[in-house]
């Protein structure tokens, strides 16, 4: 094993300093002082207590870069069909995605206030949907009949379940 030591000398230690101070990446100072790694400059750094950095460095480009172009979500780009081991895959078609139901404070008001229940009140029949802001005192829970096994009423738990046939197309969307 040779001794990491060896490689942090006086100069390289200064140089080290000045291009943390610059506002270089761990990465960036590795390749300039050369024959260190990442993570062995970041150790360095540590132990030298130079981690803070000034607010108002800003991060030298090693190189620059080409931004990844970016599409809006209605408008997907067709994908081609790429070759992988000799086999071509065809691309999957874009099939739309349900939207998302997300609840307002509309759907809280369709609930009763009277069937709107506290911690203390609430019972294993109840749904135990959360309805506001917990911190607030007027924070309750839906308190309807609940399904039998399930924490939920019907109308929360249409909410809070997603089928799984709705999974796996999503997630098959989200990787295509």
């Amino acid at each position: 094993m040779t001794d990491a030591g060896a490689t942090w000398t006086d100069e390289r230690v200064e140089l080290l300093k000045k291009l943390w101070t610059d506002g270089l990446s761990a990465s960036q100072i590795a390749a300039e002082l050369g024959n260190v790694t990442r993570n062995a400059v970041i150790g360095k750094v540590h132990r030298l207590g130079l981690s803070g950095r000034a607010k108002d460095a800003k991060p030298v480009p090693a190189a620059p870069r080409a931004r990844k172009a970016t599409r809006a979500p209605s408008a997907p780009t067709p994908i081609a069909p790429q070759a992988h081991n000799n086999v071509v895959l065809a691309p999957i078609p874009l099939q739309p995605v349900a939207e998302v139901v997300e609840v307002s404070s509309e759907e809280d008001m369709a609930i009763p206030m009277s069937e709107r229940v506290t911690i203390m009140d609430l019972r294993e029949s109840m749904c135990r949907w959360p309805m506001g802001d917990p911190t607030k005192p007027e924070f309750r829970f839906c308190g309807a009949r609940s399904i039998t096994g399930l924490p939920y009423c019907t109308h929360h738990a249409r909410i809070a379940y997603q089928p799984v046939a709705d999974r796996k197309r999503e997630r098959k969307l989200a990787r295509a």
